[in-house]
């Protein structure tokens, strides 16, 4: 995703987004040598349960602290019930808290602002939406949440009532397990460091402070929103137990939102056991500040499952990446500014950072030649996992550029069923010199045949694969039994053709009742 142009413009009313590439709040999904295919023709449907609980709508919506409080939208009907619709106000001024009422839904109408931003250097937290287990958000179109630098969500379901976020097609029962780009999705905004400053001056190596309030913009037609700061650990709250089905509206021609995206998020802020579902682009983009996940599912994607750029640092624990057949690009695609064609310089500070530990990729989408990609010269770091790629001639590991080659932290307890061509070097970067890198790790083997059942379940072969303890390399880690991810998918995800998780919350094409 080059043609870097890092501007978002979202209108109050009319959504419209600027030129996009790897260090946008949005991403293109094509240029450079990436390829996202239209999805193959839909396979059936997961059946919705019938004869089921069904809901019948509340007699309003709650009172809530923001002027204006909720509008009464009237109702709206679905194979799971009549539900009362309660419209969100545009922005959040104060503290609020949206409860969990049955039979009621919480429509996201355009853009819906949680608090405004709080400046660079500001320290405060203005405004923090509180979210209660089991809510349901829905929207359209160009319609998507974003927390401004400088306020709070707190949205904490839990693992057995999640927080969903999903289309009006998914609430109507017309979604299918290959429906997407169907709302926008959740954007989160915070004040830690960025690589990519808005007004073209960068901080590097040689000059560290040349510019000493580095921040990217999305700008508004009505309201210029920035992100990014000085405040590494700073918190934009916590997301955990969440579901996001069904993302990435096109905005713009070949330009969508991912399911989630962060910008400038502080290490502060708690991201755990999250589920992206059929997000039309990436289904999760970290720009810069300091990102700390655990427990992802990315499942569905239809372009790069985990896309990390802008001077991130990164450490993501225990994900699972299923690709839907037909349709997607790398499972990771990472990178740092490479060149001075988007105007950024290589050497721009802070270096993208990435590490994932307890892993396991599943690559199905034909139109994806890799299934890791790193490029620019960010720091990658992988350890415990495995990796399914397609086929025989689909390549595990991709390295692009001398720079990125030099910055590898390390490649440790990798297993892989790449056979003609497991690693591939790229743009001065020749293939004895990735897997030079490879070997000098521990414990991998790129070329093996994997034993894995029920998708992503370890067989005989992986258990075997000695473990490294990757806690040295970050505090955020936890010691692990097993390379792989831990099975912990449970009651909080949903299940579709493409990736069954048991779950009794029961299947993405449709709403849990509770």
């Amino acid at each position: 995703m080059k043609n870097f142009q890092r501007i978002l413009v979202l209108g109050a009313s009319t959504v419209a987004l600027a030129g996009c590439g790897a260090d946008e709040i949005v991403s293109p999904g094509t240029g450079g040598d990436i390829i996202i295919n239209n999805p193959s023709p839909s396979p059936t449907p997961t059946a919705t349960p019938t004869g089921g609980a069904t809901v019948t709508p509340a007699a309003g919506c709650p009172t809530i602290n923001t002027a204006g409080g909720l509008t009464n939208a009237g109702t709206i009907t679905g194979p799971t019930g009549e539900y009362r619709v309660c419209r969100l106000p545009s922005t959040f001024t104060v503290d609020d808290n949206l409860p969990f009422v049955n039979g009621l839904l919480y429509q996201i109408d355009g853009r819906v602002n949680v608090g405004t931003d709080q400046g660079f250097n500001s320290t405060n937290t203005d405004v923090t939406l509180s979210v209660e287990p089991g809510v349901i958000f829905f929207a359209q179109a160009e319609s998507f949440l974003v927390v401004n630098r400088g306020n709070t969500i707190e949205a904490d379901g839990t693992a057995t009532m999640p927080i969903v976020w999903t289309s009006r097609d998914n609430v109507l029962g017309l979604s299918n397990d290959n429906s997407q780009a169907q709302w926008g999705g959740v954007v989160l905004l915070g004040r830690a460091p960025v690589s990519d400053c808005s007004d073209q001056t960068f901080n590097t190596a040689a000059a560290p402070n040349a510019n000493p309030q580095c921040e990217q913009q999305l700008e508004g037609t009505v309201v210029a929103t920035p992100f990014g700061g000085t405040n590494s650990a700073d918190s934009s709250g916590s997301f955990t137990f969440n579901q996001i089905r069904y993302s990435g509206f096109e905005l713009q021609q070949s330009n969508e939102l991912q399911s989630l995206t962060t910008g400038g998020t502080g290490s502060g802020t708690i991201i755990n056991n999250l589920l992206s579902f059929n997000s039309s682009d990436d289904g999760v983009e970290f720009f810069g500040g300091s990102v700390n996940v655990r427990d992802l599912a990315v499942i569905g994607a239809s372009d790069d499952s985990l896309d990390v750029d802008s001077g991130a640092q990164a450490n993501v624990q225990n994900v699972l990446v299923v690709q839907r057949t037909g349709t997607g690009d790398s499972l990771i695609e990472f990178d740092s500014p490479d060149d001075l064609a988007d105007g950024t310089p290589g050497n721009a500070l802070p270096q993208s950072r990435l590490q994932v530990n307890g892993f396991t990729f599943v690559q199905r989408s034909s139109s994806s030649s890799q299934a890791i990609r790193a490029r620019g010269g960010p720091a990658l770091g992988l350890s415990n996992g495995v990796i399914d790629v397609d086929s025989a001639d689909d390549v595990c590991i991709r390295i692009d550029e001398q720079i990125t080659l030099a910055a590898i932290i390390g490649f440790d307890s990798l297993i892989c069923d790449g056979v003609n061509r497991p690693v591939r070097g790229s743009s001065g970067v020749a293939d004895t010199e990735v897997q030079a890198v490879v070997d000098a790790g521990t414990n991998n083997n790129l070329v093996g045949t994997l034993t894995l059942t029920g998708t992503f379940i370890n067989g005989a072969t992986e258990s075997a694969v000695p473990v490294l303890d990757a806690t040295a390399r970050s505090s955020f880690f936890t010691a692990r039994a097993e390379i792989g991810v831990t099975d912990v998918f449970g009651d909080w995800t949903c299940n579709s053709s493409i990736m069954d998780f048991g779950s009794a919350t029961g299947a993405c094409t449709s709403l849990p009742v509770y």
